[in-house]
Order: structure tokens, then sequence, then C-alpha cells
């Protein structure tokens, strides 16, 4: 967690694969904790093709019963539908708009959000940012996107800085 913290989260990613990665793998966080995912991330990527999304979008009936299986992943259903769902969305975003990179930035305008909490207390679950995206995600056809869990992803890929004040990480991820 500690390393996580450090090194990669709320560092801005306009990373394809990263951002899909997240995505799912908020999704797959919801109602466990984040360092349940961390240990299992190594076996997702490996599950999930190294999150490229046109091929998790070719997964079939097949290869969602070999997943539901995986012990290296969280073998929920519903999560694991999700994922390769949120594949194919991904690829529609792609069709229409270009890259899920620009599509998911215009939320913050192409530049992260720079907060100023002073404490975790401060930090919100989620923003009216969050509650928009989670209401497009959804509107495209994305699953275990919401409002919180879009909150989430914002974070992780440092689409916001919610690194408090006094957090030594808080300056080195700000905006220039």
């Amino acid at each position: 967690m500690l390393r996580y913290h450090d090194e990669e989260w709320g560092v801005p990613s306009h990373d394809e694969r990263h951002l899909f990665e997240m995505l799912v793998l908020e999704g797959a966080q919801a109602g466990l904790s984040w360092s349940t995912i961390l240990r299992k991330r190594e076996g997702y990527r490996e599950a999930f093709a190294g999150f490229d999304a046109e091929a998790v979008a070719r997964f079939r009936a097949r290869d969602l019963e070999r997943l539901l299986k995986n012990p290296a992943i969280v073998r929920n259903r519903a999560k694991v539908e999700a994922a390769v769902a949120n594949a194919r969305a991904v690829l529609e975003v792609r069709n229409e708009l270009g890259t899920l990179d620009d599509y998911l930035w215009g939320f913050v305008d192409g530049r992260p959000v720079q907060n100023k909490w002073r404490t975790l207390a401060d930090l919100p679950a989620e923003t009216p940012t969050s509650k928009a995206m989670s209401k497009d995600l959804k509107k495209r056809g994305f699953r275990f996107v919401g409002p919180t869990i879009c909150y989430a992803f914002m974070q992780s890929v440092g689409m916001v800085n919610d690194h408090v004040t006094g957090c030594f990480r808080y300056p080195e991820v700000a905006p220039s």
C-alpha cells in the first residue's frame, strides 16, 4: 500500500491500458479492501490480457468460466462480466471519440484538479464531476462505475490531486 501511494496513486496517467486497468480494478474493489485488489493485481494483468481492451472485448462465455475459476482474481461473476463489458465499451468510446484518454480526461478539462485537503477526513467519496462521469459511463454501457468508484478512479489516475497538503507527494503530483 505504501509503495502504491508513494509511486503511483495520484500520478496523472494518459496511458490507455493503465486507464482501462484502473477502471477494472476500481470496479473489482467495490465492497472489498484496496489491499486485496493490489495483492491480486498481477493476477488480473495475466487474466485480462495485460488490460488490452481489444483482447478482453473478444472474451466469450468459455473465457468468463475460466476467469471465474481463477483464484488470482476476485471471482465475482458480475465484476468479471463488467470487465468484459467495459472493454467493449472502451472500444465504442474509441470509435466515437478517438481515445479513452481524451474522453475520461475531458471530465476535468484535460488537467488534474488541484485539491487542498488538509486531512484524510476532508476527502470526499464522490463529487459532482464523478457523478457526471458515472452517469455518462453508464449511458455508454460501462458497469461498476458508480460515482464513488469513479472518484476513486479519478484519484488513482491523477485526475485529481487528493494527497493531503502535508503529504510529500502533494507538490510532486501537482500540475505545473
